[in-house]
């Protein structure tokens, strides 16, 4: 026999069902009502038995608990001697599986598979090698005539093509015991009359047949005929027939290895309900709908929050990157620091001697009148140093800058930048080379650079740029500085930096403290800071929606499992465990919310495209985190929010299940 017979005992005892004092009792309100009472039966290996009785009878209830799809109240039943009532939900699903095949009335067959489909179904389970089962399955379909019917849907099958599909399936793991609940029942003569020499086949070849039925002619092809009346056996009655050989030739499957048997089972899984959410497309889209939803405004929003996050730093960085000002006063905001004067050009070479110093500029800055041959404009004239380029960034357009040389010779240089050029060269000359007026001073112009990217007041003002100490003596008349601004080398830490330039101004001002330091740094962070509390905050009312999206696929999940309870019971009775179903469940809520948050993705790509289409200025960084973050979640919330559907279904009892319509 099949390996898990061994499980089981190395022979077949005798006799293979064996029943004592079984009684089932069933809670209607707040009676009792008993439809087996204390039932003795046994039944031998290879027999063919007919258990006869109306409707009501207790027959129907009785085949439920010899297959294993019922417990007894009370009693005893063993199967090979093994007592029946000690087994658990999925050691009963193995019994299934492995000893019992069912045929039942209405042929509970699943309508989205096909008759190979269906009949191998019970093989999946048992681990049984995909190639060996799907072979089975067709020699089992052609010997009963369904050849040429291989793969038509029940629904394109006549009820006798319908019931040997059930046959077959019943057989598919080996059938030693054969369950049939009134096979013909649902037939015409002719192919009931088929069915039962089919079962009288089934019977000479050694298999154990139980007929369940109300029909005095059906129970006449049985050798014993058992009669149930009121829940209780009225006669046993054995016919004269020759005794059928009861050793059985078993046909040996190609089992497959444990982890390949649970990949099978997976496999299985996924297939079911992928073509459960294929079968309901609408309803499926409804389902994901919250998701798409939910995915869609987090990942926009986050993305949304890192592009102006982003913009914002990169303004930032066109005014100086790793940069500190110093500045005359005690703080932003210090009243008294136009009248301080303590700030000279002799602090900005010390600090430019130190080794964080990658590059230094002293700057002053004040509002003067420009004129080119007739055209005169107000520009920002800033007296800065040969590296303030360097120090801020900006890029050359044409020309050049000014040298140390020319700092010292307090040289009539000026470089401007496009904001001065198209304001002051209207008729397109080239810039390079003309004098231009700054207050009273003439100064040459040998360099225009791109303008900054600054926003707020003034990011459109003409800029002028001189030697500082040409502004100092030839322009403003002054030998202080309005500011000093340092670039702190790359290998340096910035807060260090701004510390060791404290100490160095304490120290140079006689301890006095007339400055304060402006760390671009820490503005950076805090602007970093800002975005990602405003992003937090607007995600977690986007994850809001998340929740009433994983709240409506678990609504959904629960009305699918109600309307494929027969699907499940279906399951149970060909040998499912309830880690099968769980996991057919589980896969389906996780697949829904999956394609939910691809399609969320998609939606925010396609909403930030028409974002920066037609608003100006909009930016979206995604970021390949926040993609990936989106679907873990999304996934997340299918296990989260199908598990109790998911449990709710393979906790289902498999006779009540099997008896929803």
């Amino acid at each position: 026999m099949r390996e898990a017979a061994l499980r089981w005992g190395s022979e077949m005892a005798e006799p293979i069902i064996s029943l004592r004092k079984l009684r089932r009792e069933f809670q209607s309100g707040e009676d009792t009502v008993t439809v087996l009472k204390d039932v003795d039966l046994d039944i031998n290996a290879g027999e063919m038995v007919a258990i006869m009785g109306a409707s009501g009878s207790g027959k129907s209830t009785l085949m439920n608990i010899l297959g294993c799809l019922d417990k007894a109240s009370s009693g005893s039943y063993a199967f090979n001697g093994k007592d029946i009532s000690k087994l658990g939900p999925d050691q009963l699903a193995q019994l299934r599986r492995e000893y019992f095949g069912f045929i039942f009335q209405r042929y509970q067959l699943l309508p989205d598979l096909d008759a190979v489909e269906n009949v191998e179904m019970p093989a999946i389970y048992a681990g049984v090698d995909v190639g060996a089962r799907r072979k089975r399955a067709v020699d089992l379909l052609t010997r009963l005539g369904l050849g040429e019917r291989l793969h038509h849907r029940p629904a394109a099958l006549s009820g006798g093509q319908q019931q040997r599909v059930s046959v077959a399936r019943a057989l598919m793991n080996g059938g030693d015991v054969i369950l049939a609940d009134e096979p013909t029942g649902a037939l015409d003569s002719k192919s009931g009359g088929e069915l039962m020499a089919l079962l009288e086949e089934l019977h000479r070849d050694g298999h154990t047949i139980i007929i369940v039925t109300h029909d005095p002619l059906i129970a006449q092809h049985a050798d014993r005929v058992v009669e149930i009346s009121d829940g209780v056996i009225v006669s046993d009655t054995r016919r004269d027939k020759a005794e059928p050989d009861a050793t059985m030739q078993k046909q040996s499957v190609k089992r497959i290895a444990k982890w390949r048997e649970g990949a099978d089972r997976l496999v299985e899984a996924a297939r079911m309900a992928t073509r459960a959410m294929v079968a309901h497309k609408l309803r499926t889209f409804l389902t994901m709908l919250g998701i798409i939803i939910g995915i869609a405004s987090v990942v926009s929003v986050v993305a949304l929050g890192q592009g102006s996050q982003q913009t914002v730093l990169e303004r930032i960085s066109s005014i100086g990157t790793n940069t500190i000002n110093v500045y005359p006063g005690t703080g932003f905001g210090d009243r008294k620091s136009a009248r301080i004067r303590t700030l000279l050009p002799t602090d900005a070479d010390a600090i430019g001697k130190q080794a964080y110093a990658d590059s230094i500029t002293p700057k002053v800055s004040s509002n003067q009148t420009i004129l080119f041959q007739n055209v005169s404009v107000n520009a920002q004239t800033s007296g800065v140093g040969a590296d303030y380029f360097r120090v801020s960034g900006t890029k050359f357009a044409q020309g050049q800058s000014f040298t140390v040389d020319d700092v010292i010779a307090r040289a009539q240089d000026a470089v401007i930048d496009d904001n001065a050029q198209n304001a002051l060269f209207k008729n397109g000359q080239n810039p390079i080379g003309q004098v231009i007026i700054v207050g009273k001073v003439p100064v040459r112009v040998i360099g225009v650079v791109q303008a900054s990217s600054s926003f707020g007041p003034g990011s459109g003002t003409a800029n002028v740029y001189v030697p500082y100490t040409t502004a100092m003596n030839r322009i403003l008349g002054q030998n202080y500085l309005q500011g000093i601004t340092v670039r702190v080398a790359d290998a340096y830490d910035m807060d260090t930096a701004e510390s060791d330039i404290t100490a160095l101004l304490t120290q140079l001002h006689g301890g006095a403290h007339d400055f304060y330091l402006q760390n671009t740094n820490t503005i950076r962070d805090t602007i970093q800071s800002t975005t990602q509390t405003l992003t937090l905050l607007i995600s977690m009312i986007a994850v809001i929606s998340l929740i009433v999206g994983g709240i409506g696929v678990m609504n959904i999940m629960l009305v699918s499992v109600t309307e494929r309870t027969r699907e499940i019971g279906i399951r149970m009775a060909v040998g499912a465990r309830r880690g099968d179903i769980l996991k057919q469940f589980l896969i389906e809520a996780v697949l829904v919310c999956f394609l939910g948050g691809a399609l969320g993705v998609a939606l925010s790509f396609a909403l930030g495209a028409g974002l920066t289409q037609f608003v100006s200025g909009a930016r979206l960084s995604y970021s390949t985190l926040t993609i990936i973050a989106a679907f873990v979640s999304s996934s997340l919330i299918g296990v989260i929010f199908g598990f109790m559907p998911a449990r709710s279904a393979a906790r289902l009892d498999p006779v009540q299940a099997l008896a929803r319509e």
